[in-house]
């Protein structure tokens, strides 16, 4: 085929095997460690041998580069590239007519940056976002600057760089913490739900030693949630169906939170929780606000191809975004509950069909041609 398209992922490593007799590693509580489901398969769990547990959350297992690789393969050759240390000059060689992203990084807050920056470097262009809205996506700080800066909803918020910062906080409680810089519910947890000054310094200070990064406090959003997929550029972009959250299915006693343990511990494709419908089933009102708050945030921070925004309304029930995900997950099987395939599905889209649609988006802004047109 004429189109020569290079697939840059991160595959995650296998985890070591579990020792015989020993407990599963989890940021939850004890109270709730009992009150879950049995956990994943060995590669998603918490790694007690690292420092940071949840190191590569973001990363995709072998399953889903399969599944990209075999829906792109069907509209052009594919390279696969593997951002390692090898990447520059395989990539540098190869010269594909442009990268297909999937590369989450590893280290630092620009680590979603490092490969559209490199393209840019060889000048071959790249799929998804440049690497300044990488970047400032996956600092949250920096998106929620960016928000306001635009008039898009979002929480009040402040950073917390050291202890004295959590210590000296003036929002009032309750106040949820997370780090800056992660994705995947990485930091996320039952315990980022603080409702005094003492959880919120212990909070942040664990964050603080396990993440090296600093940390997002904002105010709690105590509404219901959503997710929202976009496709597109310029005025073409548009949302999927919404999905939204069902907290009511969460073990007894656990917070309203979409965290790590939700979307790694919980919900297992042994025993599923039925976390999300979708389309969501909102007041149409809401949904258009849901939406404009989406494609506003989108549009803010100079989004492309594709991006998934969370949204979460506050206690007047004003939809307010929480963040942007440029790279988004998109796990093939529909039993893991990937939010951007699960939009997709809404849609009428089946997984290749998604796939496929944003390569195209993507080289249609890229040369001003239709990959799938060039196809057929």
């Amino acid at each position: 085929m004429a189109v020569r398209i290079g697939l840059a992922f991160n595959l995650k490593p296998e985890a070591p095997a579990p020792v015989a007799g020993a407990d599963s590693p989890s940021p939850v509580t004890p109270s709730h460690q009992s009150e879950g489901p049995a956990l994943p398969s060995a590669q998603r769990v918490l790694r007690s041998d690292l420092e940071q547990p949840d190191l590569y959350a973001e990363w995709d297992e072998q399953g889903t580069i399969d599944a990209v690789a075999a829906a792109l393969s069907t509209i052009g050759e594919v390279i696969l590239l593997e951002a390692n240390e090898t990447f520059p000059e395989r990539l540098r060689a190869a010269r594909p007519d442009f990268v297909f992203n999937i590369a989450e990084g590893l280290y630092g807050p620009n680590r979603e940056g490092h490969v559209p920056a490199i393209c840019e470097f060889f000048g071959i262009p790249c799929h998804a976002s440049d690497p300044l809205s990488l970047s400032l996506c996956l600092h949250k700080g920096r998106t929620k600057e960016m928000l306001l800066q635009h008039g898009v909803p979002t929480a009040p918020f402040t950073i917390a760089r050291t202890r004295d910062d959590a210590r000296n906080v003036a929002l009032p409680f309750p106040l949820f913490a997370k780090p800056c810089f992660e994705g995947s519910g990485k930091g996320v947890s039952v315990q980022s739900l603080c409702h005094n000054r003492a959880e919120l310094v212990a909070r942040v200070d664990a964050l603080l030693d396990t993440y090296r990064q600093p940390v997002l406090i904002e105010t709690w959003l105590p509404g219901l949630e959503f997710t929202v997929a976009v496709l597109g550029n310029g005025e073409e972009a548009r949302c999927l169906p919404i999905v939204g959250m069902r907290f009511d299915v969460l073990p007894p006693g656990a917070p309203p939170i979409y965290g790590y343990e939700a979307k790694w511990l919980w919900d297992t494709v042994a025993n599923p929780l039925q976390l999300f419908e979708c389309p969501a089933q909102v007041p149409d009102e809401l949904t258009r606000d849901i939406e404009r708050a989406a494609l506003a945030a989108y549009r803010a921070l100079e989004c492309r191809d594709w991006c998934r925004i969370d949204v979460r309304c506050d206690g007047a029930g004003r939809p307010m975004v929480v963040e942007l995900n440029p790279l988004p997950g998109i796990l093939p099987d529909p039993r893991d509950n990937s939010c951007f395939p699960k939009a997709a599905r809404a849609a009428g889209m089946s997984y290749d069909d998604l796939i496929r649609a944003v390569a195209d988006i993507a080289w249609r802004r890229i040369s001003g041609e239709s990959l799938l047109a060039e196809v057929r």
